[in-house]
């Protein structure tokens, strides 16, 4: 894997992120899990990586308060980082924040006590602080007033230089940058991420058998979140055979936009629409987009490239394609998708819950169709 070809694998987000409805970047979720529910269904990968002697885990933040019912997140958690995490899990790694620019950690202590709270919680490295300068001096004088040892930062530069030396970057600390450019998207490393894609792909649902799509020179009208992915999947159409057009929509479109959307696809024989976390309160017009679109009777297709869970928005829609990536890559394995030329072998990675109940179960985890 990544470790044997001197590359650090980060596991994120612990203490599980999966299972919430807020998005951390905007807000603070909180995880209801009971312990016994965090040890069967959010503990076991973390201890899986960590028996396997994954180099870093990266901290959530979240709120679980049957871990540590104080409300802090767990990026600022002493019981859930150096309690749980090292002391009854045995990890020994790096461990480091999420961006401290995201709301879910900045909203109860601010950006200059936040960084210190990490530490004393355990924290190795700090990602992305909004205001270094102050993430910095804040640590200092916090070092200075006694709340943060010098032996607690040691302890942390000790871990960083480890993992460095265990990848030899203090044995050989500088780049070939021409060599660099001559691996980075080598035609080897082009053909290796394709193949890789190329299985990741989820089929959730096809009803009708709308897909796989015949390369007979239909019209096509891609519209949805993305000027780039809309872009790209068109291009990859038209190189089928496709009269494809495209009318980016945005992530949260409004209803004129949704509306000259619906007419331009009425117009069309069919239309793929991409998604990207359209479960989100603050991306409802994507939502909106799909159910208007489906509603005209013409055969649509959303395409999710980021999270698996819009459907749970739309349900109506005929048929649903899981990407998990906008990436150029991925994006050419769902276009192979929807042409048939791969047979979706993707399965969901989590479960799918109903929008009005999370306790519903509309596609299970491990779910995924097939040509």
């Amino acid at each position: 894997g990544y470790q044997d070809e001197g590359i650090a694998a980060t596991t994120k987000h612990f203490p599980g992120h999966g299972d919430t409805a807020v998005d951390s970047h905007t807000g603070i979720p909180t995880i209801d899990h009971t312990r016994a529910e965090w040890e069967s269904i959010d503990k076991p990968p973390f201890q899986a990586a960590i028996d396997q002697g994954v180099k870093a885990i990266m901290t959530a933040h979240i709120v679980v308060p049957s871990l540590d019912p104080s409300g802090d997140p767990a990026t600022l958690s002493k019981p859930i980082l150096t309690g749980i995490l090292r002391n009854e899990m045995g990890y020994r790694g790096v461990v480091i924040t999420d961006s401290l620019g995201m709301q879910g950690v900045r909203d109860k202590y601010g950006d200059a006590r936040v960084p210190v709270l990490a530490l004393k919680a355990g924290v190795d490295m700090l990602l992305m602080p909004p205001n270094l300068d102050l993430a910095y001096n804040s640590v200092l004088d916090a070092v200075r007033s006694g709340e943060l040892t010098e032996g607690r930062i040691n302890t942390s530069v000790k871990r960083i230089l480890r993992l460095k030396w265990d990848l030899g970057l203090v044995q050989n600390p500088y780049v070939d940058v021409a060599h660099a450019i001559e691996v980075t998207r080598s035609p080897a490393h082009l053909q290796a991420a394709q193949a890789l894609t190329d299985r990741t792909p989820t089929l959730v649902k096809n009803s009708g058998g709308l897909l796989p799509l015949a390369k007979t020179g239909q019209s096509v009208l891609v519209t949805g979140a993305g000027v780039a992915p809309t872009a790209i999947v068109a291009d990859r159409m038209r190189a089928r055979g496709a009269n494809a057009d495209v009318q980016e929509t945005g992530t949260n479109p409004t209803q004129t936009t949704i509306d000259a959307a619906v007419a331009a696809g009425q117009t069309h024989d069919v239309t793929v629409v991409l998604t990207n976390r359209a479960w989100m309160a603050s991306s409802a017009g994507q939502s909106a987009l799909v159910r208007q679109l489906t509603a005209t009777g013409k055969p649509v297709i959303a395409v999710a490239i980021r999270d698996a869970y819009d459907i749970a928005h739309f349900t109506e829609v005929p048929a649903y394609v899981a990407t998990y990536s906008y990436s150029g890559v991925s994006l050419e394995s769902a276009v192979r998708v929807l042409y048939g030329e791969i047979s979706p072998q993707g399965k969901l990675p989590v479960t799918i819950p109903t929008a009005d109940n999370p306790d519903t179960v509309l596609y299970p985890f491990g779910y995924g169709l097939s040509y």
